[in-house]
């Protein structure tokens, strides 16, 4: 058995040995773009439970210590990593809820709700990344029948390892690089701390970085892992959107009738108060959604609507700025709270990184602006705070990055209005999805036209090689320019400009009547220019040439192509 002090320091432990390992971690790249990585995220995302952990008595229960700690983790999940870790702790809050003690048995049933849930978050699940790693120790836990706590965890360390070292064999881009997967090692990592306080009674501290470094897979020694990219667009798959509310009956179950709302449709919302559960879900087969809640109480105020035919009768609006000169937003990093009006349907919050970015998407309407992109993934609290500066009863969330989606999906379960995630990828992908906001249509129709107009855009991105890498069969070296055309590297080079216009030109197509340079931080006003001209006199004649300073980090200048 493991008491509350133990499991509190073994999380701890565990915090602290990703925390001193978290650089190794984003080191073991394949792709040497500088971006904020598993490691950091995972690290960010545990480490927000460390000091509330601390702040627990020596003689706290199991159960509230893992909910101390998966609370804390829930508000403060970055990047998709973060997200699925902080899942992964939620089954150890949900299995050793109410108890004072856990046994053998109990770890087990917190790993395989943990798997579970972190399965579910994750629209397409990929094998061979880290929710592969956590699912075979939850599989070969749960065989083993063993009923000791230390023998257990040695089980789950030992299977962790196994599967980390198999995952090239289950990703292809894995194999060929000749690594493992960056977020199943982070994962043994925080595994490997916590048996330390399981077995020894000894926690890792954070200044013992040298002396508690895991020996990381011999197949990844020295090399990089894939970060993991787990999170795709949406598919607009199922044309009714339902919505109906639920007079609650002694039956009830918000999360049974959640479940089955997200295994039959998507875009769910399940929102619950003491009497009444608010649905809304886009599905194939309105009937059988209806018909299934009506276990849990008498329906009202249903609303069944064709998105197909929305989308028909609606027109793509013009593609002029949308300026809100009166927009007030606060300043960065201060989101102070506001009450819902109910005259105000509709409100913005962008992720963007940059000055110039921020004022653009202020300047296309968006009420609050997070602060975060590539090298910054905000957390899912920062996320809700802005949301709940917005008076607004739906707030469109932009991401604007594939690693930030999943932290703004976790904030739909805590923000007290609504929150709808249009999962943009890329800052040209953000900008044009704003451009497409009509204020007259509804939620469901602005969601489809704005996702199906930022789909159509391109993004080109000019940066630099963070550490020298063997690449997809090409050498890299640390500095070199690099070009990635929709997140896939397409060239490499010495000259910023000469690199810049290259890959505008390629990205441009016989379709293309946009092109929109966006400068970052360093690169001077009078380059910017130079190189918008260049791309202007190398492309196609007729297509428009714009420039903007964006003043982001990392990327010398991000390129949208339409």
């Amino acid at each position: 058995m493991i008491n509350g002090k133990t499991l509190r320091d073994a999380i701890i432990s565990g915090a602290n040995n990703i925390a001193n390992q978290r650089a190794r971690v984003d080191e073991l790249n394949v792709f040497p773009v500088p971006d904020g990585d598993t490691g950091t995220n995972m690290s960010m995302t545990i480490g927000a439970a460390v000091a509330e952990l601390n702040a627990l008595p020596d003689d706290v229960s199991v159960g509230d210590a893992a909910h101390c700690a998966a609370s804390a983790m829930l508000r403060g999940a970055r990047g998709n990593s973060g997200v699925i870790t902080s899942l992964l702790f939620r089954g150890f809050s949900k299995a050793l809820a109410g108890k004072k003690e856990a046994d053998a048995a109990d770890l087990v049933a917190a790993l395989e709700k943990g798997v579970q849930a972190a399965y579910k978050a994750v629209m397409k699940p990929t094998e061979g990344t880290m929710l592969t790693v956590a699912r075979v120790a939850s599989e070969d836990a749960a065989r083993s029948g063993i009923a000791d706590v230390v023998e257990l965890w040695d089980l789950v360390l030992a299977s962790s390892q196994r599967a980390l070292d198999n995952t090239p064999n289950q990703l292809p881009v894995l194999k060929k690089a000749g690594v493992v997967d960056a977020g199943g090692q982070g994962l043994l990592v925080i595994f490997e701390g916590m048996g330390k306080v399981f077995k020894e009674g000894v926690m890792v501290h954070s200044e013992e970085a040298a002396a508690s470094r895991t020996k990381l897979s011999s197949e990844a020694a020295g090399k990089g892992v894939y970060s993991d990219d787990l999170m795709k667009v949406e598919d607009i798959k199922n044309g009714y959107c339902t919505q109906f509310l639920v007079n609650k009956n002694e039956n009830a179950s918000t999360e049974k009738l959640r479940a089955f709302l997200e295994s039959n449709g998507d875009s769910v919302v399940v929102i619950e108060d003491d009497e009444v559960i608010n649905c809304h879900v886009h599905t194939a087969d309105p009937g059988q959604i209806i018909s299934h809640a009506l276990q849990y109480g008498y329906l009202t105020s249903f609303k069944i609507e064709n998105m197909h035919e929305q989308f028909l009768a609606r027109q793509k609006q013009g593609k002029g700025l949308k300026k809100q000169a009166e927009a007030e937003s606060a300043p960065a990093g201060e989101f102070p709270y506001a009450a819902v009006d109910p005259e105000r349907a509709f409100g913005f919050v962008a992720v963007a990184a940059g000055e110039g970015l921020k004022d653009i998407f202020r300047d296309l309407g968006a009420d609050a602006v997070v602060s975060g992109g590539q090298t910054m993934n905000p957390a899912t609290e920062d996320i809700v705070s802005a949301v709940q500066s917005v008076p607004a009863q739906t707030v469109f969330v932009l991401p604007n990055n594939k690693n930030i989606i999943m932290a703004a999906e976790m904030a739909q379960k805590i923000a007290d209005r609504r929150i709808v995630v249009l999962p943009t990828r890329t800052i040209p992908q953000g900008i044009t999805a704003m451009l497409n906001f009509d204020p007259d249509a509804t939620v469901d129709t602005n969601t489809i036209n704005m996702m199906q107009a930022a789909e159509r855009v391109s993004t080109g991105l000019i940066t630099f090689a963070a550490r020298n890498s063997d690449f997809d069969g090409r050498k890299i070296k640390q500095g070199e320019i690099l070009a990635l055309e929709n997140g896939k590297l397409v060239a490499t080079g010495t000259d910023i400009t000469k690199t810049t216009y290259r890959l505008a030109r390629s990205m441009c197509k016989k379709d293309t009547s946009f092109v929109t340079i966006i400068s970052g931080c360093d690169v001077n006003e009078e380059d910017a220019q130079r190189t918008a001209e260049m791309v202007q006199a190398k492309i196609p004649s007729g297509i428009e040439v714009s420039c903007l300073n964006g003043g982001q980090p990392v990327y010398y200048y991000i390129i949208s192509v339409e």
